[in-house]
């Protein structure tokens, strides 16, 4: 690979050498028309999804332009052609000094004779070095080599962009189970959803109008999946949207989604009871980059489990995996190499509902690269992580996965228990719900807002009300929050019959924004009517009963009041010890706000007991550092320094300082008040 510093690329561009051109004629017209029929065959490539943000770099659209122009959006930008000497773009050196380019592609000698023209020089590898150089990967004399060059670049920063969840039984691990359980239960108008999302796509994507069309007036007429492997937006648009979790995305290609897990679903019935089945047992491999980040959390999960959250192509071909993908990840500064080998049951394929299908006959290409593809959020134990012996880099490792299915017993308890949680909405609103617990609220306020404008019921609008009250409760925007929940109770008290406990949950939601304001008597008053609706509307072992009683308690505890502060935790705890799984953090939480109290009131030896149960429970249900482990090692440690056993409470308050360290940046606050 040839390596060219940003100021030889400047100094072309100033000298003129790259010279703007709207209508290429004469020689450069007919490359142009080359370049522009692949484009047609290859919408992929251009426009060509490839940078962190998914922005189309490269786009052609005479229809919008009126003029047969190379465009190129700068944002994040990470591959593009550089087309010289006589056609390139609307192009100069001012919007040069924006762009971050992360390679280039040369092209030279488009005449007619196929002249050459002098190749950019290499630059010296400390130049590479000291100023973030642009990599070219490659020098091309025709327009054909350099498409699939782009194709494969392309691939690859698809199969970078994957969204992997790390964790062991952690609750927001489980919510991206819930999540994908909520996209599938949704049910729209097949017809009007393609239309919506064409119409979405004309005008916040640079889809071909062509692409668009041919959704409009055949997407029944192929499979999904003919759709998803298939040279158009789809596939990188729907990674995004589940990846970044963009509301607008999801909304548009829900069907979509529904579509093709059905579909992956049917088919692999089908599969596995022809002569292609797929043997019992069976490894697939996926190369992909992965960031430091991303890296560092998985050695940390080692043994626990993960979920790749979208659809998973894999291959069976361990070559095309390793070279085509892994290994070029291992280059790039901003990635380590990943080769991912999976060991496929099918009995926990069957088990846990894991559908996958060989995609030979039914993807739009030829299928070379013996694709294996499983439908969206397929969790995997990891096995063992261990470095490839490389020449050229240290940057490439390989990672055993075990296929998890839904099998593990924590997992299940508490996504079991979860689901209960949100069984009160479906569809739309239980994905809002979700993406307040994934700590999303901003998303979660854009989809309730769009939900409110669709909703036809008093039903649906006090929900909505509801939600968006919690959503700005989140964000601290406490008076939006009383006035979205006063809307709620207002619709609830007016329904016939009223709907008490969605009346009570209210309550409940506008007594912590009280309590939150710091205005105790009023967040008092609101959880007791909460409370008196619930002890008339729930069985007495009710978990809302518990959080209800646990407000009252947390407000008394506030007011300085400990013995009714006490009464209200130890009547919550008996609710939960019934009602829940025994590792619920909930529990913990109970037995931690009791030690809080026995603190406050001096008796240690109760306060470090309790403490202890709390400490236990987390060590179970969250993964090693949790924020909430910290509060534990914090308050048991404080218990020691008061009853002056001091190497005790320091060995607790340094480990309870590690783990800041390691979930927490170095100047977060709270490291910074620890240190003082």
């Amino acid at each position: 690979m040839s390596v060219i510093d940003k100021d030889s690329i400047k100094k072309k561009l100033d000298s003129g050498e790259f010279k703007s051109c709207d209508k290429p004629t004469g020689a450069s017209a007919g490359w142009w028309q080359s370049f522009k029929r692949i484009q047609d065959g290859k919408e992929n490539i251009i426009p060509c999804v490839t940078c962190i943000q998914c922005k189309t770099i490269i786009s052609y659209d005479a229809q919008k332009t009126g003029s047969k122009t190379l465009k190129l959006h700068y944002e994040n930008c990470k591959i593009r052609p550089v087309i010289a000497p006589k056609i390139t773009t609307h192009f100069t050196s001012q919007k040069y000094d924006k762009v971050s380019i992360h390679c280039e592609y040369w092209s030279y000698g488009h005449d007619d004779s196929s002249s050459t023209t002098s190749k950019p020089n290499k630059s010296s590898s400390s130049a590479a070095a000291a100023g973030a150089p642009i990599v070219v990967k490659g020098v091309y004399t025709q327009i054909e080599p350099i498409c699939d060059a782009l194709q494969i670049d392309r691939r690859n920063c698809d199969q970078n962009m994957v969204s992997i969840s790390f964790n062991r039984i952690d609750p927001l691990f489980m919510y991206t189970q819930l999540l994908k359980e909520a996209l599938l239960e949704i049910e729209d108008d097949d017809t009007e959803s393609i239309n919506e999302l064409v119409e979405y796509c004309r005008l916040h994507s640079d889809a071909s109008e062509k692409t668009l069309k041919m959704i409009e007036k055949e997407y029944r007429n192929h499979t999904p999946i003919w759709w998803y492997t298939g040279p158009f937006f789809i596939y990188s648009m729907l990674n995004r949207g589940l990846r970044l979790m963009e509301v607008d995305i999801i909304l548009k290609m829900g069907f979509f989604i529904r579509h093709l897990h059905q579909y992956i679903t049917d088919l692999h019935r089908k599969q596995q009871s022809s002569k292609a089945a797929m043997p019992s047992k069976f490894q697939v491999f996926r190369g992909q980059g992965l960031s430091m980040e991303a890296f560092e959390k998985m050695k940390k999960t080692k043994g626990g489990l993960m979920s790749f959250n979208t659809f998973l192509s894999t291959s069976r071909n361990r070559e095309i995996s390793f070279e085509s993908f892994a290994r070029p990840a291992a280059f790039d500064a901003n990635t380590v190499g990943i080769l991912f080998i999976m060991s496929i049951n099918t009995a926990v394929c069957t088990a846990s509902s894991t559908p996958f299908v060989n995609v030979k006959d039914v993807g739009l290409y030829d299928d070379q690269e013996e694709e294996i593809l499983f439908s969206t959020h397929t969790i995997f134990r990891i096995d063992r992580i261990e470095r490839i012996e490389d020449k050229h880099t240290d940057r490439l490792w390989q990672v055993n996965l075990t296929l998890a299915g839904n099998q593990d017993d924590d997992f299940n308890k508490l996504t079991v228990h979860l689901r209960k949680d949100h069984s009160w909405a479906t569809g739309w609103a239980r994905l809002g719900h979700i993406l307040i617990k994934l700590g999303e609220p901003a998303k979660a306020e854009h989809l309730y807002q769009l939900l409110l404008q669709r909703a036809s019921s008093d039903g649906d609008r006090a929900n909505y009300n509801l939600q968006l009250g919690l959503v700005y409760k989140d964000i601290g925007e406490y008076s939006k929050a009383i006035t979205f929940y006063e809307r709620a109770i207002d619709i609830y008290k007016k329904m016939s019959p009223p709907s008490q406990l969605n009346l009570a949950a209210a309550y409940n939601n506008i007594g912590s924004v009280y309590d939150n304001m710091g205005e105790y008597s009023k967040a008092l008053s609101s959880y007791e009517r909460a409370l008196e609706i619930q002890k008339i509307a729930l069985p007495p072992n009710h978990p809302d009963l518990a959080t209800s009683y646990n407000n009252i308690g947390m407000v008394y505890d506030k007011m300085g009041e400990y013995s009714k502060t006490l009464s209200s935790y130890e009547r919550s705890l008996e609710i939960r010890k019934i009602a829940l799984p025994p590792n619920h953090p909930d529990l913990a939480a109970s037995y931690n706000n009791i030690g809080s109290v026995y603190y406050n009131m001096g008796e240690y030896s109760k306060a470090l007991s309790s403490y202890e149960q709390s400490l236990e429970i987390r060590k179970i249900a969250l993964p090693p550092n949790h924020p909430d482990l910290v509060a534990s090692y914090n308050n048991i440690g404080a218990v020691y320094d008061n009853m002056g056993e001091y190497s005790k409470a320091l060995s607790l308050y340094e480990r309870s300082l590690e783990i800041r360290k390691i979930a927490l940046p170095p100047n977060h606050p709270d490291l910074v008040a620890y240190y003082n």
